[in-house]
């Protein structure tokens, strides 16, 4: 997709809709590892972290999934029924890669 600039010049967009600090929906949605270290940055003090994708977690990161999940639950449930039965929503790609 080409636009044009206010000299006349076009100008190539390379990405569509997310930035790249965004996984594609297909990979699992959610921020990259670059993403996040972005964000913190750009946002002293932040403790955003990146998805807990490990099979069995422990302590602190197993909360922090169980918290994930349930709230990624209601934001499911409260989503259009296309959205809530599409195998391949940004949602259910979220909380599949999560493991909930």
């Amino acid at each position: 997709m080409a636009e044009k600039s206010k000299k006349g010049k076009q100008i190539r967009r390379t990405t569509k809709g997310k930035s790249a600090n965004y996984r594609p929906t297909k990979k699992g949605a959610g921020m990259t590892k670059k993403g996040v270290a972005a964000y913190r940055r750009k946002n002293p003090g932040s403790k955003l972290q990146t998805a807990v994708t490990e099979k069995n977690p422990k302590g602190k990161r197993a909360a922090r999934r169980k918290s994930y999940c349930a709230r990624s639950l209601g934001q499911l449930k409260r989503s259009s029924a296309k959205t809530r039965n599409d195998p391949n929503s940004r949602i259910r790609q979220a909380r599949r890669r999560w493991r909930c």
